[in-house]
């Protein structure tokens, strides 16, 4: 079980992130019609998956308006914003901020926050996912991976961009 912080309290969560070389992990996540999603889905895609607590957030929010106008720019990828957010929040927030580059996905009905080692245990925080990116070539295998472990904090984009 891995240990992070939240405003430099410690918390933890579930387990690891999947490991750079593996095959990634399947999942099911609900999409803003309510319809399930799987690795299928995107087949054939190169896949950043954008983990965040809640879009409700200031950093999570700006995570999400930074992958969407990085996404534009990048060939053959998608970009999966995934958080524990209801589908229909998910969908209110990217209309009310244009984002159009980035596909939202809910981890309701879903085990993916266990499956994918970000599902966070004790603090005013449990229940919700902790801030990772996983990276994923055309074949689902992961390239490249980051727990910030600082929940408050934003990503580092730029390797993440880079492992692409």
């Amino acid at each position: 079980m891995a240990a992070i912080k939240f405003q430099g309290k410690p918390l933890h969560i579930s387990g690891e992130l999947p490991s750079v070389g593996s095959k990634a992990p399947e999942f099911k996540l609900v999409n803003g019609k309510l319809q399930e999603v799987t690795l299928a889905t995107y087949a054939g895609k190169k896949k950043i998956l954008n983990i965040v607590p809640s879009l409700d957030t200031p950093v999570c929010a700006a995570s999400t308006r930074k992958f969407n106008e990085k996404a534009s720019k990048l060939d053959n990828t998608v970009v999966l914003v995934i958080s524990a957010d209801l589908p229909f929040a998910q969908a209110r927030f990217c209309e009310t901020e244009g984002l159009k580059n980035v596909i939202s996905l809910s981890t309701f009905r879903s085990s993916f926050a266990n499956d994918y080692g970000v599902y966070i245990t004790d603090t005013i925080l449990a229940g919700l996912t902790a801030r990772a990116i996983v990276i994923l070539d055309e074949n689902d295998k992961v390239i490249y991976t980051q727990l910030v472990d600082e929940v408050a904090s934003e990503p580092d984009y730029e390797s993440a961009l880079a492992a692409l």
